[in-house]
């Protein structure tokens, strides 16, 4: 066997579907992809997987592209996992660390997803890919696409960052602004696949950039010694990377790879922070509500682009996931998301996406609720670069005279 997917199973009633086929949604809702898991525990290790290279396909077993088959790839991952000392002893963690993402061939996690989606639609035999965008999947899909010979179209919000406008143009792909937001490019990719004969890359609706974005949980048990954190931080705009973790998670306590305590149990999963800015928190609305459902969060708008997505067609996933954790759904300060960029990186080194920023300040309100405990390990993830987000820092340096120099205004 070539690969150990079971099957496609929908997520929203547990249809079981058949694999290897084109599959968008089932009833309008995600599809899961199953595996095998017997027979991975039996075929591979944890000490196996070290041994190879450090890169998103070191997991091929739990990915569904058959092992005969050459990925599309950039050279994605592994991403460092980066204690955080300085700024911990500012909010009183000794045990911080940041995931960056960033470090990925198109500077986000969108890498992940996109190296196994688009590897998959090539192995289908898709020829043209289309999908709407807030941020950095429309670069990386358009990226990846490029590098498997695909033609790509990429729809995004007028105002999306003007580095993510350039990406997908750079690579290629016919890239066009919409008069509205992520929902509204969605719908233009959806009623165009007739016509235009394109295959949906939509967030969550193929079975496949999930279980690219799942990887983020694989890497973080293997580089914690195949054990978990106590807490996760995630920026949550489509929430594709915190289901994906979640499953890795189960998986790996299936191939019962993740280490046990002294009575031999394996410990609690980590609790689940969904973080989202205020200017657009439908999964905080519906986690305050009880519901299993999100409503769609009214003009919406935020500086934090990939978080202003204001239906996530998995929003029930991610509900779920963050319940069963013990976490919580929770909102950052609009207002502090510069300052956040800013302290974070310049007390760190890592370069801080405003995402991340709306993480840290979701953290800071915990710790000031007495939510977080001083020694557990909390594992932040930074998804994207900084450098990508120009609008979201000032720039007005100040300036000074050649021929002058004020040493106390430098100085100062």
């Amino acid at each position: 066997m070539s690969h150990f997917v079971s099957h496609l199973e929908a997520a929203i009633d547990g249809t079981v579907l058949p694999f290897g086929s084109l599959a968008n949604l089932h009833n309008g809702r995600p599809i899961w992809v199953r595996y095998h898991l017997d027979r991975i525990r039996a075929a591979v290790s944890p000490a196996d997987i070290a041994k190879r290279p450090p890169n998103l396909w070191r997991y091929r077993e739990l990915l569904p592209l058959p092992a005969d088959v050459e990925p599309v790839t950039l050279g994605e991952g592994m991403t460092p996992l980066l204690h955080c000392p300085r700024l911990g002893k500012q909010l009183g963690l000794s045990n911080l660390f940041v995931k960056d993402e960033s470090q990925l061939p198109t500077g986000s996690f969108k890498s992940r997803g996109m190296a196994a989606a688009i590897s998959m639609a090539k192995w289908l035999g898709v020829k043209r890919v289309a999908l709407p965008t807030a941020g950095n999947a429309g670069g990386a899909a358009a990226a990846y696409a490029a590098r498997a010979g695909l033609e790509c179209y990429v729809f995004m919000p007028d105002d999306t960052p003007i580095v993510n406008q350039f990406e997908p143009h750079l690579y290629g792909a016919k890239a066009f602004r919409v008069n509205g937001l992520i929902n509204d490019c969605g719908k233009i990719v959806k009623d165009g696949a007739d016509r235009m004969g394109w295959f949906d890359l939509s967030t969550l609706k193929e079975p496949y950039r999930l279980e690219g974005k799942k990887t983020m949980g694989l890497e973080l048990a293997e580089q914690l010694g195949w054990a978990l954190p106590g807490t996760i931080f995630y920026p949550t705009g489509g929430g594709t990377g915190l289901i994906g973790m979640w499953k890795a998670f189960h998986e790996l306590a299936e191939l019962q790879w993740l280490g046990r305590d002294s009575a031999g149990s394996v410990p609690p999963f980590p609790r689940l922070i969904s973080c989202q800015a205020e200017g657009c928190a439908p999964i905080v609305r519906a986690f305050e509500k009880g519901e299993r459902f999100a409503e769609l969060f009214p003009n919406a708008k935020t500086v934090a682009s990939g978080l202003r997505v204001p239906a996530a067609v998995g929003d029930f996933m991610i509900l779920d996931a963050i319940r069963a954790s013990g976490g919580k759904a929770a909102t950052g300060s609009e207002a502090k998301i510069a300052t956040w960029m800013r302290r974070a990186s310049s007390a760190e080194g890592i370069s801080i996406c405003p995402e991340t920023a709306v993480c840290f300040d979701v953290l800071e309100q915990m710790i000031a609720a007495g939510e977080m405990k001083p020694d557990e390990l909390v594992v932040v993830f930074n998804t994207g670069a900084a450098p990508k987000y120009l609008e979201a820092l000032p720039t007005d340096l100040p300036q000074i005279d050649k021929n002058q120099v004020d040493w106390d205004r430098i100085a100062g």
